[in-house]
Protein backbone atom coordinates (compact mmCIF):
# COMPACT_ATOMS: atom_id res chain seq x y z
CA UNK A 1 0.00 0.00 0.00
CA UNK A 2 1.25 3.30 -1.34
CA UNK A 3 -0.28 6.28 1.33
CA UNK A 4 -0.54 9.88 -1.13
CA UNK A 5 -1.07 13.06 1.34
CA UNK A 6 -3.38 14.53 -1.33
CA UNK A 7 -6.83 17.23 -1.11
CA UNK A 8 -10.35 15.32 -1.50
CA UNK A 9 -12.94 18.31 -2.59
CA UNK A 10 -15.86 18.83 -0.67
CA UNK A 11 -18.34 21.55 -0.60
CA UNK A 12 -21.24 22.37 -2.73
CA UNK A 13 -20.99 23.69 -6.57
CA UNK A 14 -18.58 26.46 -7.30
CA UNK A 15 -18.00 26.78 -3.42
CA UNK A 16 -14.91 24.57 -2.77
CA UNK A 17 -13.68 23.23 -0.13
CA UNK A 18 -11.06 21.03 0.60
CA UNK A 19 -9.58 18.36 3.40
CA UNK A 20 -5.65 17.54 3.49
CA UNK A 21 -6.12 13.53 3.99
CA UNK A 22 -3.72 10.77 4.07
CA UNK A 23 -5.17 7.87 1.80
CA UNK A 24 -4.19 5.04 0.26
CA UNK A 25 -2.92 6.87 -3.61
CA UNK A 26 -5.49 3.74 -5.19
CA UNK A 27 -8.61 4.84 -3.41
CA UNK A 28 -10.80 7.49 -5.03
CA UNK A 29 -10.04 11.32 -4.86
CA UNK A 30 -13.18 11.95 -2.18
CA UNK A 31 -13.56 8.61 -1.36
CA UNK A 32 -12.52 6.80 2.19
CA UNK A 33 -8.69 7.71 3.44
CA UNK A 34 -6.66 7.01 6.42
CA UNK A 35 -6.76 10.19 8.69
CA UNK A 36 -7.47 14.41 8.25
CA UNK A 37 -4.53 15.72 7.95
CA UNK A 38 -5.84 19.83 7.62
CA UNK A 39 -7.93 21.76 5.73
CA UNK A 40 -7.96 24.26 2.74
CA UNK A 41 -10.49 26.76 1.67
CA UNK A 42 -9.64 28.76 -1.25
CA UNK A 43 -12.43 30.95 -1.05
CA UNK A 44 -10.60 32.63 1.77
CA UNK A 45 -8.20 35.60 1.26
CA UNK A 46 -4.31 34.35 0.52
CA UNK A 47 -3.55 36.40 3.94
CA UNK A 48 -6.20 35.08 5.84
CA UNK A 49 -4.39 32.32 8.56
CA UNK A 50 -7.62 29.83 8.46
CA UNK A 51 -7.31 29.31 4.66
CA UNK A 52 -4.65 26.64 4.97
CA UNK A 53 -4.67 24.71 8.13
CA UNK A 54 -2.43 21.98 8.97
CA UNK A 55 -1.90 19.26 11.71
CA UNK A 56 1.92 19.28 11.58
CA UNK A 57 3.06 16.67 14.21
CA UNK A 58 0.45 14.32 11.96
CA UNK A 59 1.84 15.58 8.84
CA UNK A 60 5.27 14.72 9.57
CA UNK A 61 4.48 11.04 10.82
CA UNK A 62 2.94 10.43 7.57
CA UNK A 63 6.15 12.04 5.65
CA UNK A 64 8.01 9.72 7.90
CA UNK A 65 6.57 6.55 6.72
CA UNK A 66 7.35 7.08 3.51
CA UNK A 67 3.53 9.11 2.37
CA UNK A 68 4.02 11.24 -0.92
CA UNK A 69 2.45 14.78 -1.08
CA UNK A 70 1.06 16.16 -3.97
CA UNK A 71 2.21 18.85 -5.61
CA UNK A 72 -0.50 21.38 -4.31
CA UNK A 73 0.07 19.93 -0.63
CA UNK A 74 3.51 19.94 -1.10
CA UNK A 75 3.55 23.78 -2.25
CA UNK A 76 1.59 23.74 1.27
CA UNK A 77 3.83 22.20 3.34
CA UNK A 78 7.19 24.42 1.63
CA UNK A 79 4.78 27.43 2.97
CA UNK A 80 4.63 26.10 6.34
CA UNK A 81 7.93 25.23 6.59
CA UNK A 82 7.74 21.35 6.92
CA UNK A 83 8.70 20.04 3.86
CA UNK A 84 11.09 21.56 0.82
CA UNK A 85 9.60 21.38 -2.48
CA UNK A 86 12.35 21.40 -4.92
CA UNK A 87 12.81 24.24 -7.69
CA UNK A 88 11.46 22.97 -11.18
CA UNK A 89 12.34 24.15 -14.06
CA UNK A 90 10.15 23.97 -17.67
CA UNK A 91 12.27 25.19 -20.58
CA UNK A 92 8.87 25.10 -22.39
CA UNK A 93 6.98 26.87 -20.64
CA UNK A 94 7.34 30.50 -21.78
CA UNK A 95 7.34 28.78 -25.61
CA UNK A 96 5.01 29.64 -27.87
CA UNK A 97 2.87 27.18 -29.71
CA UNK A 98 2.95 26.18 -33.43
CA UNK A 99 0.51 28.53 -34.28
CA UNK A 100 2.34 31.52 -33.02
CA UNK A 101 5.64 30.04 -34.11
CA UNK A 102 4.21 30.64 -37.73
CA UNK A 103 2.33 33.69 -37.21
CA UNK A 104 5.55 34.99 -35.82
CA UNK A 105 7.86 33.45 -39.15
CA UNK A 106 5.03 35.32 -41.41
CA UNK A 107 5.47 38.41 -39.76
CA UNK A 108 9.32 38.35 -40.03
CA UNK A 109 9.13 37.74 -43.53
CA UNK A 110 6.82 40.60 -44.16
CA UNK A 111 8.94 43.00 -42.36
CA UNK A 112 12.19 41.47 -43.76
CA UNK A 113 10.43 42.30 -47.62
CA UNK A 114 9.42 45.80 -46.58
CA UNK A 115 12.81 46.55 -45.63
CA UNK A 116 14.42 45.39 -48.44
CA UNK A 117 11.48 47.38 -50.41
CA UNK A 118 12.55 50.02 -48.30
CA UNK A 119 16.09 50.12 -49.12
CA UNK A 120 15.97 49.98 -52.75
CA UNK A 121 13.71 52.85 -53.07
CA UNK A 122 16.69 54.61 -50.97
CA UNK A 123 18.88 53.10 -53.64
CA UNK A 124 16.79 54.42 -56.41
CA UNK A 125 16.27 58.18 -54.98
CA UNK A 126 20.34 57.97 -54.35
CA UNK A 127 21.17 57.52 -57.49
CA UNK A 128 18.48 60.18 -58.63
CA UNK A 129 20.30 62.64 -57.07
CA UNK A 130 23.83 62.00 -58.62
CA UNK A 131 22.17 61.35 -62.20
CA UNK A 132 22.10 64.71 -63.79
CA UNK A 133 18.68 66.86 -64.00
CA UNK A 134 18.19 66.15 -68.02
CA UNK A 135 17.52 62.27 -66.92
CA UNK A 136 14.07 60.42 -66.84
CA UNK A 137 14.38 59.57 -63.36
CA UNK A 138 14.12 63.32 -61.97
CA UNK A 139 11.38 63.76 -64.18
CA UNK A 140 9.16 61.15 -62.94
CA UNK A 141 8.57 62.04 -60.25
CA UNK A 142 6.53 65.33 -61.32
CA UNK A 143 4.64 63.18 -63.66
CA UNK A 144 3.15 61.10 -60.48
CA UNK A 145 2.20 64.06 -58.86
CA UNK A 146 0.53 65.08 -61.74
CA UNK A 147 -1.29 61.94 -61.68
CA UNK A 148 -2.32 62.05 -58.24
CA UNK A 149 -3.92 65.56 -59.16
CA UNK A 150 -5.75 64.86 -61.85
CA UNK A 151 -7.55 61.91 -60.12
CA UNK A 152 -8.18 64.44 -57.56
CA UNK A 153 -9.84 66.76 -60.31
CA UNK A 154 -11.62 63.95 -61.39
CA UNK A 155 -13.09 62.96 -58.05
CA UNK A 156 -13.79 66.17 -57.37
CA UNK A 157 -15.76 66.75 -61.04
CA UNK A 158 -17.89 63.02 -60.00
CA UNK A 159 -18.73 64.67 -56.57
CA UNK A 160 -20.44 67.85 -58.30
CA UNK A 161 -22.11 66.06 -60.43
CA UNK A 162 -23.37 63.88 -57.88
CA UNK A 163 -24.79 67.03 -56.03
CA UNK A 164 -26.24 68.08 -58.92
CA UNK A 165 -28.58 65.02 -59.66
CA UNK A 166 -29.37 65.51 -55.90
CA UNK A 167 -30.65 68.50 -56.16
CA UNK A 168 -34.17 69.13 -56.43
CA UNK A 169 -36.18 69.39 -60.02
CA UNK A 170 -36.91 73.26 -59.79
CA UNK A 171 -33.28 74.08 -59.00
CA UNK A 172 -32.49 71.66 -61.89
CA UNK A 173 -35.19 73.46 -64.00
CA UNK A 174 -33.61 77.22 -62.99
CA UNK A 175 -29.87 76.01 -64.18
CA UNK A 176 -30.89 74.88 -67.11
CA UNK A 177 -32.74 78.02 -67.82
CA UNK A 178 -29.32 79.96 -66.96
CA UNK A 179 -27.22 77.88 -69.25
CA UNK A 180 -29.62 78.49 -72.00
CA UNK A 181 -29.24 82.17 -71.35
CA UNK A 182 -25.14 82.15 -71.09
CA UNK A 183 -25.09 80.44 -74.40
CA UNK A 184 -27.47 82.59 -76.07
CA UNK A 185 -26.01 85.94 -74.39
Amino acid sequence: MSVAIRLSRGGAKKRPYYRIVAADSRYARDGKYLEQLGTYNPLLAKDDPARVKLVEDRIKYWLGVGAKPSDRVLRFLDAAGIMERPARNNPKKGEPGEAAKERAEEKATKAAEAEEAKKAAEEEAKAAKEAPAEEAPAEEAPAEEAKVDEGAAAEAAETAEEAKDEAPAEEKADDAKADEEKSEG
